[in-house]
C-alpha cells in the first residue's frame, strides 16, 4: 500500500480483458478500498524526521521488499507481537538517522479505519456483485491485536470468506495467500478471479498468479466502476 502505488483514474489497470461470464470471485483487499488510504497523509510526518513518505513506509512497514524477515511482515503473518514489531521497526528508524519516530505518531498520522465517505458505496458495489451470483472474500495483510477494530466494519454476510493474513500466517505478495482465498471459496480457478489493491505490487503478484486485476488509487468508486465494468455491472 505505499504511496507510489498507481491510480486508476488513468488507463484501465486490468491487464487484460476478461470475459465478465468467466468470473466467479471478486477478492478485496480492505485497507486503502474500504478504508481511506492512509499512505496519503505521511508527507508532512515524514518531512519532521527528515525524510519522505516513500522511505518511511519502507522502513516501518516493508511494503517494497519481498516477503520475508522484516519485522512488519513478520508480524503480518502472526509471527511477532505487535509490541515486538514496534520495538523493531523503531530501531530500524533510528538506525537510519531519523530522530523522534514513534510507532504510535506514524499511525495517528496516517489515520485510522476511516472510510473517507465511499465505504458504503463500496459495500453497495460488494452486494451489486454478490447479488450477480459472485462470491467475494476479503484478503488483507493485518495484525491480529487490531482485528476487533476492522472487522465489525464488515456488514454481516456480506463477504463470503475473510482471509487475515495473521490467521493464515501467510501475507500479500505471496501467492499462497491468493491460493488459500480462492480454496476457501470452493476452489475457484486464478483466472476466474479478479483482485482489487491499492498496493500496485500485491496486483501484480495476483496477476502473475493467473488473477485478473484492479489497482484503487486515490478515488475507490473509480477502481470500482472498473472492476464493474469488466463484469459488466454497473453501480445501482
Amino acid at each position: 500500500n505505499p504511496p507510489a502505488a498507481t491510480s486508476s483514474t488513468a488507463a484501465p489497470s486490468s491487464a487484460s480483458p476478461v470475459d465478465p461470464s468467466l468470473i466467479e470471485a471478486v477478492l478485496w483487499d480492505f485497507g486503502g478500498v474500504f478504508t481511506q488510504s492512509p499512505f496519503h497523509h505521511l508527507d508532512d510526518y515524514a518531512l519532521q524526521l527528515g525524510t519522505t513518505a516513500g522511505e518511511l513506509v519502507d522502513l516501518v512497514l516493508g511494503y517494497h521488499e519481498p516477503d520475508g524477515d522484516h519485522p512488519w511482515h513478520r508480524l503480518e503473518r502472526g509471527q511477532l507481537s505487535m509490541v515486538e514489531a514496534s520495538h523493531a521497526v523503531t530501531a530500524l528508524v533510528a538506525a537510519a538517522g531519523y530522530d523522534g519516530f514513534t510507532v504510535k505518531d506514524f499511525f495517528a498520522t496516517m489515520g485510522g479505519m476511516e472510510g473517507g465517505g465511499h465505504r458504503g458505496a463500496m459495500f453497495e458495489v460488494v452486494a451489486t456483485i454478490r447479488d450477480s451470483g459472485r462470491r467475494n472474500a476479503i484478503v488483507s495483510n493485518n495484525i491480529a491485536e487490531l482485528s476487533s477494530k476492522w472487522r465489525p466494519l464488515l456488514p454481516e454476510g456480506l463477504f463470503d470468506d475473510v482471509v487475515d493474513s495473521s490467521e493464515v500466517g501467510v501475507r500479500k505478495p505471496d501467492p499462497a495467500i491468493f491460493a488459500v482465498a480462492l480454496e476457501r471459496l470452493g476452489g475457484v480457478a486464478p483466472e476466474r478471479a479478479v483482485f482489487l489493491d491499492d498496493h500496485a505490487g500485491n496486483v501484480d503478484a495476483a496477476r502473475a498468479f493467473g488473477i485478473h486485476g484492479v489497482v484503487v488509487g486515490a478515488e475507490p468508486l473509480l477502481a470500482a466502476d472498473e472492476l464493474l465494468g469488466l463484469l459488466g455491472l454497473r453501480r445501482r
